[in-house]
């Protein structure tokens, strides 16, 4: 993953046409809808990935979808975790099912801001190597989401990107960033504060399945089923 323009996977915040909303009339999308449309001329233009979430109607229901977008197409993951404490569980249905993509060798698992305070659901069960998080993750509550973030990346043994948006939305909740990309033993590569910017890093597959090899504590974990 490289500069822009010759990067291999692009990845925009949440509900990055909109920042994060419950107005579902004003901002959801068809599953055609626009954005999507852009997302596939930006993948073919760049010869790239691109991802992020977006609203979107599916018949009279609501998701916050999380979109993947190349030249094999399109796939989702709708969040699983809607955040009460915002009413995004009054408006938004939560999805059940993990999205795991492959690409360029690499297998990646798409989640979706408050995912990020539930371990279990990004327990690395399917051997991914890259865990994206995309957020609308507020300043008050900054400390939490760099935290998780390395948490995430040192009980997976996996790098993590993790995207989130800046400025005020319109209740007056102030962002600021921390989107940062971290490596498997949860050093921080490089990350953003409170700009707007384009944040690029190199990651390195064999070195983590190298660590892997020498600590595979994923050989320990626990078994578990979601239910």
């Amino acid at each position: 993953m490289g500069a822009y323009g010759a990067s291999d996977v692009i990845v925009l915040p949440e509900m990055f046409t909109s920042g994060f909303s419950t107005n579902v009339a004003s901002i959801a999308e068809d599953l055609d809808g626009p954005s999507v449309n852009w997302m596939q001329k930006l993948a073919e233009d760049y010869d790239c990935a691109i991802c992020g979430s977006i609203s979107t109607k599916i018949n009279t229901k609501f998701v916050n979808r999380f979109y993947w977008v190349d030249h094999h197409g399109v796939q989702y993951y709708d969040k699983k975790h809607l955040f009460g404490y915002g009413k995004e569980a009054e408006v938004y249905s939560p999805g059940d099912q993990h999205l795991v993509v492959e690409y360029k060798g690499w297998k990646i698992l798409p989640l979706v801001c408050y995912d990020l305070r539930f371990p279990v659901w990004s327990r690395n069960t399917m051997d991914y190597d890259l865990l994206l998080y995309v957020a609308n993750w507020p300043e008050t509550r900054a400390n939490a989401w760099r935290t998780l973030l390395k948490a995430r990346a040192i009980e997976n043994l996996c790098y993590v990107c993790g995207v989130n948006r800046v400025g005020v939305d319109g209740l007056g909740l102030k962002y600021n960033g921390d989107s940062a990309i971290i490596d498997y033993k949860g050093k921080e590569l490089d990350s953003l504060e409170d700009e707007e910017a384009v944040l690029t890093a190199t990651i390195k597959k064999q070195e983590m399945l190298n660590f892997r090899t020498k600590f595979n504590f994923l050989n320990d974990k626990d078994a578990f089923t979601f239910d």
